[in-house]
């Protein structure tokens, strides 16, 4: 069921501001808020464009000041903070706000009920707004006033001399162009009149960045006012365009996302609306297409993208973007490596990842599981395998290289390789240096894969090599990695050293295709997990008995980055959690059940923090408060893989020629 919050919720402040909305535009770029339009991060805005895509965001459209006017009665709809006082206070006005598919906002004043709209059109920058009268007196308007910020979406904008005041008029349409190395603004409009304005408005207060410790004060210009005689529709854009394609605008995207649901390969309502979700993060990157990590503020990332790329494109009926994200990202391979991120201004990438690469197997694996076209892998993508291993066993950056013992190994002071990779200059909260447990576990899968794909392709000594590394592999493993004293596997292996924390990374070594572990190892590695580190909201990164265990991510960065992966939890584990729990339990029907019960908890998540999406993290401990990226893709990602594949199960996959 899509969120439906009601008077209760949103006329409750406090309540109303955990609740936000999002939007995007499939080019990075994006449209978000509370449900009751009070900005409370830097992030939030009405338009933020991505000028190169999926990057170079910037927040033009902070968002519109709105005023109904009723027969000389003025009742304010917005809501702000500013230093000791909420003012407006629009909340109260507001009846409903809904996500049907978009955002809807209902509002009743003065007798005169207003439901306004906000939607992106695909591949666009742009932001529609439409008002809609629903009954009430004749005698009334609405007027707007924007407010500008022309920003890179990570900072703030101050009062300045710098901004360019003038106001462009056309029929129908006013462009503003604050500063020269940003784009031109266009607001197209059917109102009555446009009157000049250029205000500064001061020190907007935004509550989240005031909590994470950051800067959280925001001066916004007002360059015009508009007046309407409702309804009402500003098409906001860094293209012309005219308020008569608002209509066909809003129904091209409304079929194109019911076409998109309408693939979704079963009919509970959690999972079609974990594939609307899915959809948002799919994004351009040249003429090829990419996965954003999270909003707001991340970027596409090697790591996540071949994570979420199974759950995004293949479970929800969408090979063809599985595949351009795979070109995508081999195009950019460079040392056998693939990037672990793709910087926001359009840098060169950056390439400090142990395992991005190694799921890139796991990725095109689970692609040809869905659509059995080996010739597509051979053509693409077989030759930057090979290019992979080769250089993981010669060695490539960071010390990653194939140790005598068949294990992969790799790591360097100040820099974070693994998942667990918060740092804070050349200081690294959770350092894994040596043999990670999960790396292992997918360099085994990865070199499996390899095996079975050379097999194929008649590629004899590539099989021959992969399957004596492999088998080396698993025998260190099992060698090295068994704890018996608390019957599951090591952390980190690290010469004679060995990290006994009971972190998730080791599920993987359960959960992945190709496993090194008999089943009586793991089915305890299975049970250790479960009691120790399982939430409703997925799994802990830490252990609560641990000594560096921290239960709640809060405070300034470093407080933050230092609980990151000690305790937080994380949805996205809950994907390998449930696959590895079914595979030790032989999927019978009790335990179908049972992680049926796990994947259905989720579906409350949905109507609290990012209104449709999965959050990032959550607190360890109760009641798991949400926190991070209100959207991560990982997150959507997993639990919409692990509820097709493992619990709902669609209809069978096409059958393969060999075991991938």
């Amino acid at each position: 069921m899509r969120p439906r919050i009601d008077r209760n919720v949103c006329g409750d402040l406090g309540a109303a501001m955990q609740r936000e909305w999002l939007e995007t535009n499939g080019l990075g770029g994006f449209s978000s808020s509370t449900i009751i339009g009070m900005n409370t991060r830097r992030y939030h805005g009405l338009l933020t464009a991505a000028i190169q895509p999926p990057v170079g965001r910037v927040v033009l459209l902070s968002k519109l000041e709105e005023t109904l006017v009723v027969a000389g009665e003025r009742y304010e709809l917005s809501v702000n903070r500013y230093p000791g006082v909420v003012h407006p206070q629009g909340h109260r006005f507001l009846k409903e706000f809904r996500l049907d598919p978009f955002p809807i906002f209902t509002y009743e004043a003065g007798g005169v009920e207003i439901e306004k709209r906000v939607f992106m059109p695909h591949g666009e920058n742009t932001t529609v707004v439409e008002y809609e009268l629903h009954g009430g007196a004749a005698d009334c308007e609405l007027e707007i006033r924007p407010l500008i910020a022309f920003r890179d979406y990570h900072a703030l904008t101050r009062r300045n001399e710098a901004l360019n005041r003038t106001v462009t008029q056309a029929p129908g349409r006013v462009m503003v162009t604050p500063y020269p190395d940003l784009p031109a603004l266009y607001f197209c409009h059917d109102a009555r009149s446009i009157e000049p304005a250029g205000d500064w408005y001061y020190s907007f207060e935004y509550d989240v960045e005031r909590e994470r410790g950051l800067d959280f004060r925001e001066d916004l210009f007002n360059p015009f006012a508009m007046r309407f005689v409702l309804g009402a529709t500003i098409v906001i854009s860094t293209e012309i365009r005219d308020t008569a394609q608002a209509p066909s605008m809003r129904r091209s995207e409304m079929e194109r996302r019911a076409q998109i649901v309408a693939r979704s390969p079963v009919t509970e309502p959690l999972v079609q609306d974990l594939v609307a979700a899915a959809d948002q993060f799919i994004v351009k990157r040249g003429d090829l297409k990419t996965i954003i990590a999270g909003y707001h503020w991340f970027s596409d990332w090697g790591r996540d993208t071949m994570v979420a790329l199974p759950g995004l494109t293949l479970v929800t009926g969408r090979p063809e973007i599985a595949k351009s994200i795979l070109l995508a990202f081999a195009r950019a391979m460079d040392r056998g490596m693939l990037p672990n991120r793709f910087p926001d201004a359009g840098e060169t990438p950056e390439y400090n990842t142990l395992d991005a690469t190694l799921w890139f197997f796991e990725a095109i694996r689970a692609a040809l599981k869905y659509t059995g076209d080996y010739d597509f892998v051979k053509e693409h993508l077989y030759g930057c395998l090979k290019e992979i291993i080769d250089w993981h066993v010669c060695g490539t950056r960071y010390g990653i290289r194939v140790d005598d013992d068949g294990l992969l190994s790799g790591g360097e002071v100040g820099v974070a390789l693994t998942w667990m990779d918060a740092r804070i200059g050349d200081w690294v909260a959770t350092p894994r240096y040596g043999k990670p447990v999960e790396i292992q576990a997918l360099w085994y899968n990865a070199l499996r894969v390899m095996q079975g794909l050379a097999r194929l392709f008649d590629d004899s000594a590539w099989e021959s090599d992969a399957g004596a590394l492999a088998d080396l592999a698993r025998e260190s493993f099992n060698r090295q990695f068994w704890n018996q004293d608390t019957g599951c596997l090591y952390d980190v292996v690290n010469g004679v050293e060995r990290d006994g924390s009971i972190r998730p990374n080791q599920i993987f070594a359960v959960s992945l295709e190709h496993s090194m572990l008999a089943e009586d190892r793991a089915r305890p590695v299975v049970a250790v997990v479960e009691r120790e580190l399982l939430t409703p909201i997925g799994l802990r990164s830490l252990a609560p008995g641990d000594s560096k265990y921290r239960g709640r991510y809060e405070g300034d960065v470093m407080s933050r980055d230092s609980a990151y992966h000690q305790g937080t939890v994380w949805p996205w584990l809950i994907g390998p959690f449930i696959t590895a729990y079914l595979k030790v339990n032989g999927r019978t029907e009790c335990a179908r059940k049972q992680a049926e019960q796990w994947v259905g908890g989720f579906g409350e998540h949905l109507h609290i923090a990012g209104l449709g999406q999965i959050s990032e993290i959550a607190d360890g401990v109760l009641p798991h408060r949400a926190a991070g990226c209100i959207a991560q893709a990982w997150s959507v990602a997993e639990l919409l893989r692990v509820a097709v594949e493992d619990v709902f199960v669609s209809a069978p996959i096409a059958p393969r020629p060999f075991s991938l």
